[in-house]
């Protein structure tokens, strides 16, 4: 299941306890035509809350900020060739093994509801 951050995030934690991370439709939306992803690297730490990577679209830079705290374990490579998969807001960006349980966060439906 899904969590949402009101920077318009979101995280899914698999059942092998790796948390995947990606943004929002809403906010691949707002972004419009995604042109790049900025990718995090392998092995860097990531704390809540803070910037970890940025995407570039026709309108604007946007940085991404992680909902969870700790490692980049896996980065999603077709990002750097295929930028657009971003655009439905359900691709994942990278996976972090977690160092802390996940804070907390919105379910859809009030991440839903928070948008009105």
């Amino acid at each position: 299941m899904k969590q949402y951050t009101k920077t318009h995030e979101w995280v899914e934690v698999a059942s092998d306890g790796t948390a995947y991370v990606g943004i929002s439709k809403f906010a691949a939306d707002e972004l419009g035509e995604i042109v790049f992803v900025d990718l995090p690297e392998e092995g860097q730490k990531v704390a809540a809350g803070e910037s970890f990577c940025e995407i570039e679209s026709v309108k604007a830079v946007a940085e991404v900020n992680s909902p969870v705290s700790g490692t980049i374990c896996k980065v999603n490579d077709a990002l750097a060739d295929s930028p657009e998969l971003l655009s439905g807001g359900g691709e994942w960006i990278c996976a972090v093994t977690l160092s802390e349980p996940v804070g907390e966060l919105m379910d859809e439906a009030a991440y839903e509801a928070s948008l009105n």
